[in-house]
């Protein structure tokens, strides 16, 4: 049998060395137009800070290794320009050379990746994207040439990642995103600790505002202002490299990949696509997506190799699970975002918190910001979000898994999670997600969140703060009243209405004050995430518009 695999990264590197294990007869041959493969596309940022300072450490394995290993033809700088699919001839070219030539095929793997989007601006040209091992020494190489301002346009993973590592080596950096937020896959009130995060660190961040023209010395942005610029770095998203399968013949799918069945079979069964080229199954409501992330890239890869030699296959659909550095900050999400079940009309609960990293009595605890999103009524969970400088990932992960296995929020509150003080609490931020979900599927509390806050008082609900005094003095939501939640039975008289939000730091004592004020026949609903999560959030613009 005679594979060919257009590719040489994640995804397609994954097929070809599975393929070998597998079959020691085939005939592999992997196509590849950059000059490397297999090499560490995640780590690409961190070679242009200097946190990964030898760009070998970069290359996982190089076209000699793997053929020493697994006696792969590995062909790098070797472009595929088309696909004869009734034949089964595969049209190449020397990148370097131009030469031509054609390859047949038994079985094709489609692995192109994805390409920088690129819009068409006045003096694009003078923009660099960071894509490919090419693409970051040219960056490195403006980069030691010390300029002394940068603009990363575009606030997604990369365009965070390279604009903290700009600041690394000292240059002045600003990040231009048009949307009003940073990183997409975050919902606003969580997405503001990021840009706090990176305004502290020197990095110049403007949002709602977009790109209109590029020269060597300038960025000029819609609003008309102008940003000095001696480095400009394009990271504003990717899209599917579908070309090569449109020449095949191959379905493209609604979201502009290749449209693929469970096997990762393309319309032609003989062609298989794999990686950011191809159309995922979402795990929440089995729609197609596209979702570019290597670890999804790589299962795939082998899920190939696996039906091409005939072994049984799982069905593998995704939720998204991603996860990125913000100088001391960890940002993870999986699954779906309050904005997207909005979208979809999906009723949902949402769920903040703010707990430790670890047992608070033991030095070093990080606060976390926890965000996640339940079916109101079978607690399905939808995804999550998490922010901190400690224990976010692991949490996220746990969120993941529970989400692969199909447990409920309130069976979060069931897992049995490692504990001891330096690594977390008897009461692990997840149990008590879960214990917070139960409560609240259940009925025995309700609770209100940050952009409804308005609307209560607006409907007749009084705003308590059942925090101490100290606290209430150190900022509160404008109209609230100040009655300690340990003070509460006795000055009840003080409260003007029978409709109340009760809310605290962050959503603790709130929820004992909400149960207690119900015990006197009061109409009491928890502020979600407490004073913490509403000063965070757009809340406060809405507020200063409002009055």
């Amino acid at each position: 049998m005679k594979i060919v695999i257009v590719g040489g990264v994640a995804g397609g590197m994954s097929a070809a060395t599975r393929l070998r294990r597998l079959n020691e007869n085939a005939e592999i041959i992997v196509l590849e137009k950059s000059g490397h493969v297999s090499y560490a596309n995640c780590g690409l940022p961190y070679f242009v800070g200097g946190v990964i300072e030898d760009e070998s450490s970069l290359f996982l394995q190089t076209p000699a290794s793997l053929h020493a290993r697994f006696k792969l033809d590995v062909r790098v700088l070797t472009q595929a320009l088309s696909i004869n699919s009734a034949t089964k001839f595969i049209k190449t070219q020397n990148v370097v050379t131009g030469e031509t030539s054609e390859i047949s095929y038994d079985k094709l793997i489609l692995s192109p990746g994805a390409s920088p989007i690129v819009p068409a601006l006045p003096g694009v040209e003078n923009a660099l994207t960071l894509r490919t091992v090419e693409d970051v020494e040219r960056i490195v190489a403006e980069v030691n040439q010390r300029p002394k301002n940068a603009v990363v346009i575009g606030g997604g993973f990369i365009g965070v990642e390279i604009a903290e590592n700009l600041i690394h080596r000292g240059i002045s950096t600003a990040i231009i995103e048009a949307t009003p937020q940073l990183l997409a896959p975050l919902d606003p009130e969580m997405a503001t600790f990021v840009a706090d995060e990176m305004q502290r660190n020197g990095v110049q961040v403007i949002l709602g505002d977009s790109v209109a023209s590029i020269t060597k010395e300038s960025v000029t942005l819609s609003s008309g202002a102008t940003l000095p610029s001696d480095l400009v770095i394009m990271a504003i998203g990717v899209r599917p490299d579908i070309e090569l399968a449109k020449s095949a013949g191959v379905t493209i799918g609604t979201r502009g990949g290749i449209a693929v069945n469970e096997f990762n079979q393309t319309s032609n069964f003989d062609i298989y696509a794999v990686g950011d080229a191809a159309e995922k199954l979402d795990s929440i409501d089995q729609s197609a997506t596209l979702v570019p992330l290597a670890n999804l890239a790589n299962r795939h890869g082998r899920t190939v190799a696996d039906h091409i030699n005939g072994l049984s296959i799982r069905s593998i659909s995704t939720i998204g699970t991603a996860i990125v550095k913000v100088f001391d900050l960890m940002i993870a999400t999986t699954g779906w975002n309050e904005k997207r079940l909005i979208a979809q009309k999906r009723a949902y609960q949402a769920i903040h918190t703010h707990p430790g990293s670890h047992a608070g009595y033991y030095p070093g605890a990080q606060t976390m910001a926890l965000k996640i999103l339940l079916d109101p009524i079978t607690g399905e969970i939808f995804g999550a979000q998490g922010i901190g400088k400690d224990g976010v990932d692991k949490r996220i992960d746990v969120i993941a898994t529970a989400m692969r296995g199909g447990l409920t929020g309130p069976q979060l509150a069931d897992l049995e999670l490692a504990y001891a003080p330096p690594f977390g609490s008897a009461k692990d931020p997840v149990n008590m997600l879960g214990y917070i979900a139960e409560n609240l599927i259940s009925k025995l509390t309700g609770n209100v969140q940050w952009h409804e806050v308005l609307a209560y008082q607006e409907k007749g609900y009084e705003m308590v703060d059942v925090r101490t005094a100290s606290e209430f003095a150190r900022g509160t939501i404008p109209g609230s009243i100040n009655i300690p939640v340990d003070e509460l039975r006795e000055r009840l008289s003080e409260i003007s209405t029978k409709r109340v939000v009760v809310n605290c730091q962050v959503g603790l004592r709130g929820h004992t004050a909400a149960l207690l004020l119900k015990e006197y026949g009061f109409t009491a609903l928890n502020l979600d995430g407490g004073y913490q999560t509403w000063s965070h959030s757009p809340a406060m613009a809405t507020y200063a518009s409002a009055n």
